[in-house]
This record gives C-alpha cells, structure tokens and sequence, in this order.
C-alpha cells in the first residue's frame, strides 16, 4: 500500500507530480478556502505526510490523529501554527520553506513601504472614483523615501533583503535583532540599535519578526506613541506581533503618519475591519512570497521534503532536526 499524502489547498498538478508517481496523494478542493479542521483530523488518521499552509492549525490533536504520520511540510518560513514540541516527542519531522522566498517577500515589503509612503493606493481609488478634478501642489502629498532612516525589526534574511534595497535608496539602516548581523553591518553600513531607539528615530518602521513569545504584541499603545508623527509602520512579518487597536488609535489619533500591512491579527480579515476604515493604511491580504515563481518553488519544495522522509532520505529543510539524532 502507497505512503497517503494529504495537502490542505488545491494545488496545481504539476507541482505535485513527484508525489503523484510514488504516492497516494488527495487535495482539499479549494485553492483560496481553508480545508476544515475536521477534515484535516479525518485525513490525519491514515496521511503519512501533510502539506500544511501556515493558517492551518496543526497541534497536538492533528499530530496524534493517527499512526503513521511522519512528515509535516508546510508551504511558509514560518511554523508557529505548528506545535513543534509535540510533533518532535512523536518524531515527526518538520519543515518549511525558508531562503527560496526571501528576495520575492522583500520586493514586497519594499513596495509596501513605497505605496504608504506615497499613498499609491489611496491615490489609484481617488482617480477611479472620479474626483480627479485639477493639479494642485499638495494633491495626495506622501512622504518621500530616499534618504530616510529605516528601522528593520527582525534581521532575518528577509530583514537584510530589505536593507538591501534600502541602501540603494540612500536610507539610514537601523535595525533590532536577537543578535547582531556583524556582516550585515559592514555590507550595509546597518546600525545595531535597541527596540526603544529604533522606534524613536526611525521613519519608517519595519516589522519582520518572527511570532514568539518575546515577540507577540510586540507593538504597543506605548511603542507607537514613541514613534515619530511622521512614522510610518509596515508589518510583513505577523500579525500578532502588533496590537491592532492601539494601532487603529495611532492612526486615528495622528500619533504616527501611515502603515502597511501584509498580515493580520487573526486572518483573513472581514471587509468591516477597523483599520480598513482608515485612508492611511495600505492593506493587503498576506501575499509576501506570493510572485508566481517563488510559490511554484515553494511547492516543489514542500513536495521535496515529504518525498525525502517518505523514502528513507533527510529532508532538504528540516524545522526540529533533533527527530533525526
């Protein structure tokens, strides 16, 4: 009897043809809905691979659903929907999808500081709508780019993608981290600051931290209040990170200029959403890796991973490499 691959979204067939030919495998058949947790524990009872997307909460329940899982991939950088301690006690290995998305997730945080800095969005809506009625010298005037000081919370490799293109802008690099990126530094002439400076001075800042306990509401009524009046807020990184109401009053009240916002609380968002009221807040709905190439390599890499275990190899990207000791 074949190996049972399970996959939580409709994927397209060609990505998943390795797996096709040496498994058994059965998709979810929506692309954009979530596959229901009781599906997801009904498939568990017999997959020994799950392809998990990082909205699909895969805890303690899933992983013990039944006796063969071995494997779960998810398509993300991220695993914090993972219980990872007890996937590791029942060793089953882990992994994800880090460095193929880094370059494509940093474009977009990038393009998300431009658009709120210049109110591209706002500004698209505002001459759809019709009210383009003259030139007029400060018509939808945004905050300039180059030259400003930048201030990147969570110096991964996404963190120093987007330094990158934060130098070619002429930008002042400052950044917070677990530890400090001493290559970093001298590539990029980046600053190592302490979170209190770098929310102070920064014009931009820029939230790509991991979701951790240190991590989560991170940002604050008080954090925001340090900042500039001119500061503008991106998060491309999670959602809990960030407190939404002391956001949505940082907004509201002019504490801060704008923000940018690729990821969510609690995903996905209704229409009716606070923030989505306000005019200086570009949203967008989590599409960080989300160029048709680096998901199509994502997959590939998922499918990768699950084959690997599955035939008695190690995995390419392994989250809990303790399973393997």
């Amino acid at each position: 009897m074949k190996p049972y691959v399970y996959i939580t979204r409709k994927l397209p067939e060609e990505t998943i043809v390795d797996l096709t030919e040496l498994f058994e495998v059965k998709m979810w058949d929506h692309e954009d809905i979530p596959a229901p947790r009781e599906v997801i524990l009904k498939e568990a009872q017999k997959a020994s691979a799950l392809i998990t997307m990082l909205s699909d909460k895969v805890d303690e329940e899933v992983l013990s659903a039944g006796e063969s899982l071995k494997v779960v991939a998810n398509l993300a950088v991220g695993f914090d929907n993972i219980d990872l301690e007890a996937a590791t006690k029942r060793g089953i290995i882990v992994t994800n999808t880090p460095d193929v998305l880094t370059e494509t997730t940093a474009d977009l945080t990038f393009s998300l500081l431009m658009a709120s800095a210049r109110r591209i969005v706002e500004a698209a809506e505002y001459i759809k709508a019709g009210k383009w009625g003259g030139w007029s010298p400060y018509l939808l005037a945004g905050h300039d780019v180059f030259g400003k000081t930048i201030g990147i919370v969570g110096m991964g490799k996404i963190g120093e993608a987007v330094a990158r293109r934060a130098k070619g802008f002429g930008m002042e690099i400052l950044y917070h981290n677990r530890s400090q990126k001493h290559e970093a530094e001298k590539e990029l002439c980046a600053v190592y600051s302490s979170f209190e400076d770098l929310v102070t001075k920064a014009d931009f800042v820029v939230s790509l931290a991991p979701l951790t306990e240190e991590t989560r509401n991170l940002f604050t009524a008080d954090v925001f209040a340090k900042m500039k009046k001119n500061a503008i807020f991106i998060n491309a990184g999670r959602g809990p990170v960030m407190d939404e109401q002391a956001l949505y009053d940082a907004l509201k009240n002019g504490e801060i200029a704008a923000a940018g916002l690729d990821v969510f609380e609690k995903e996905p968002i209704s229409a009716d959403h606070p923030l989505l009221e306000l005019p200086n807040v570009t949203a967008i709905p989590h599409i960080g890796s989300a160029s048709t190439e680096t998901r199509t390599t994502m997959i590939k890499l998922c499918g990768a991973n699950v084959k690997a275990v599955l035939t008695g190899d190690s995995p390419k990207t392994i989250v809990n490499k303790e399973v393997l000791q």
